[in-house]
């Protein structure tokens, strides 16, 4: 069957605009627009009925050619004349994204039952092959409008915010892409956790363990982040990723730990990092610091979760060992693989398993009766409070079993992520 033949099939089941008409063959040629494909075959179709006298064809093209662009009254059976409203549409697309800061755009559109059912039949009876989706058409004509009224380009790819057409309820909806932020954060006061701590005794609702605050703890690196975000992006909430995460009891020193902070939905795009950076400094008040904010993109919280960073801690242990025996289990754990099964203290909240991780160096920074500081150079993932103390056996070889007396970190700090 040739194209004119198909043309003719789809002309047969009713009065058509040429956006419709011409889309059944969108993949057949670049540069034109659907309407222009529409408009060709009519013509054409016109002159081969003309030269071959055929007055069936000539009567179809009659009842045919009363389109909605030149008859008023005329509805495309395929469409119900929804591509003479596209610079409605694409004002009310400009409209609904106006409040919104953004570089860029897409348009999606929600489909009738009718239409789409439509189209399926339009396919079925004319057989066509080359047919694109009215959605993507209507998309496409939309988008080139707003293009046109903003000076902004569509992007198919990664958008800041869409414009969803929903024809059903003659209405625009807006979908905001999240806005990410990378930075390191440090933590410079203890027992904060890292990110906000449901209440165990009442999971979040508010109960007299936690003086109806749902926390467990009243303050978090997240929650010290979050405010001044969301007041500087007009967000509607904010998501706190953190490339793994130190103890509540542990100080994060050094340039940091990586973080990506996320705020969802945001009216607000530019922002003043530099000066955000101050704010939640300022208003934190030496509990932690923020360094080096950067905008991202969303593939970074993927890379930042998945990083296996050496780590290197500072630990303050007590112990009932002489110096010599430290320094001679410290040597022999230097450079070794130490099994772990996960440690009785978060068996509650992690699966129990089997981890080996490597300790690159130990070092003894100072030696008192009792009392000692070590640095420990490892890979990520080593439980360093384990380290010490063997944690029953669950933690092999250990300081504590190598030295043959109890050991136990006291204090903790990180001193270096990655």
């Amino acid at each position: 069957m040739t194209i004119l033949d198909t043309a003719r099939k789809i002309l047969h089941e009713g009065p058509i605009c040429d956006h419709c008409l011409g889309r059944q063959f969108a993949k057949l040629s670049t540069g034109l627009g659907n309407d222009q494909r529409g408009k060709a075959l009519r013509i054409t179709l016109a002159m081969q009925a003309g030269a071959e006298k055929d007055e069936t064809l000539q009567e179809e093209l009659a009842k045919s050619i009363k389109t909605p662009h030149l008859n008023a009254g005329i509805k495309c059976w395929v469409c119900n004349n929804l591509f003479t409203h596209l610079d409605s549409w694409a004002e009310k697309a400009v409209s609904a994204l106006s409040d919104y800061e953004h570089d860029n755009f897409l348009v999606g559109t929600k489909v009738t039952g009718l239409l789409a059912e439509n189209e399926e039949i339009l396919w079925a009876e004319s057989g066509t092959t080359f047919a694109e989706p009215l959605k993507t058409e209507l998309n496409r004509e939309v988008g080139k409008r707003i293009e046109k009224i903003t000076g902004k380009k569509a992007n198919l790819k990664k958008p800041q915010i869409v414009a969803l057409l929903d024809l059903e309820n003659d209405s625009v909806e807006v979908e905001i892409n999240s806005l990410y932020i990378y930075g390191r954060y440090r933590k410079l006061v203890r027992g904060i956790p890292q990110t906000r701590w449901p209440c165990r005794e009442c999971g979040g609702k508010g109960c007299e363990r936690c003086d109806n605050t749902g926390k467990m703890y009243q303050e978090s690196v997240d929650e010290l982040i979050k405010p001044h975000l969301m007041a500087a992006a007009r967000s509607e909430d904010t998501a706190f990723h953190g490339a793994g995460r130190e103890d509540i009891d542990a100080l994060m020193l050094g340039d940091g730990r990586p973080f990506v902070v996320e705020a969802k939905k945001p009216h607000v795009r530019k922002i003043d990092l530099e000066a955000l950076g101050k704010m939640i400094n300022s208003k934190a008040e030496g509990k932690i610091e923020v360094l080096g904010l950067k905008f991202v993109e969303s593939e970074t919280v993927e890379q930042l979760k998945s990083m296996k960073a050496d780590k290197v801690y500072r630990l303050k242990i007590v112990h009932g060992t002489t110096e010599e025996k430290l320094k001679s289990s410290i040597d022999i754990l230097s450079g070794t693989i130490i099994k772990q099964k996960t440690p009785t203290r978060v068996l509650h909240r992690r699966a129990d398993l089997e981890r080996m991780r490597k300790v690159h160096s130990i070092d003894l920074e100072s030696f008192e009766t009792n009392i000692a500081v070590l640095v420990v150079n490892c890979e990520g993932g080593l439980y360093v409070k384990e380290l010490v103390s063997g944690d029953g056996g669950r933690t092999v070889p250990s300081v504590a079993a190598l030295t043959g007396s109890e050991a136990k970190v006291i204090e903790l700090e990180v001193l270096k992520v990655g």
